[in-house]
């Protein structure tokens, strides 16, 4: 084992973990929303709604996520009235082709934890809202999300980190990521095992960053 490369190659990979954490963070922030919307619209009654929304929860869950990656980043540029729309701006950019990817498919897999954590609220909390007089909408702003939200935490826990795996997928696009900047380091020193050894010891904290976080939450929202 060669410990002077792991240890010139730890201050290259710390920084590239940055990269990493910006598109989890985004990815989760926008996946989130969509899968709050989706969620909703798996509730609906209307037949149509509710057969769009499972449909795109079924393909975004159904097909890897490399492979979605190569669709938007690869695919969509053949696409010539796209390349001369304004959405060429952000499509012929790696960094938000990539986003896209990942928000659509953390998005498909939050939609179905969060709509499961509807179905599980008791009637009877929402009946005690009505008997108080308390309107439809502030009764599912102000009490079926934050209840949703609360018992899904355990399974969005597990969405999170494997977003956070999911991101080296990035790599692929030439983004140059945590995996990224270990296979250029690799590329250029041949030594595979101990740029990855360090590289997946970074994963591996981040990992017990964020199940010591959802831990913490899921005693803080307990009760």
């Amino acid at each position: 084992m060669d410990f002077e490369l792991m240890i010139n190659s730890f201050p290259k990979l710390l920084n590239a973990t940055l990269i990493t954490l910006k598109l989890l963070s985004v990815s989760l922030l926008i996946g989130l929303f969509i899968g709050l919307i989706f969620a909703i619209l798996r509730l609906n009654r209307n037949i149509i709604i509710n057969k769009f929304a499972y449909c795109y929860s079924y393909v975004f869950r159904g097909t890897p996520l490399l492979v979605q990656i190569f669709i938007i980043y690869f695919g969509l540029g053949q696409i010539e009235s796209l390349r001369s729309s304004y959405l060429w701006i952000i499509l012929k950019e790696p960094y938000w082709c990539a986003i896209i990817a990942f928000a659509l498919n953390t998005g498909a897999y939050t939609s179905e934890i969060l709509r499961s954590a509807f179905q599980t609220i008791k009637p009877g909390i929402i009946e005690a809202g009505k008997s108080l007089g308390i309107s439809s909408k502030i009764i599912f702003y102000k009490i079926q999300i934050p209840v949703a939200i609360r018992q899904s935490l355990p399974a969005y826990g597990n969405e999170i980190i494997l977003m956070l795996k999911g991101t080296s997928l990035a790599s692929t696009v030439t983004l140059m990521d945590l995996t990224g900047v270990a296979k250029y380091i690799i590329s250029t020193t041949f030594k595979p095992i101990e740029v990855f050894v360090v590289a997946g010891s970074i994963y591996l904290f981040l990992t017990f960053c964020i199940h010591n976080l959802i831990q913490f939450l899921e005693k803080k929202y307990r009760y």
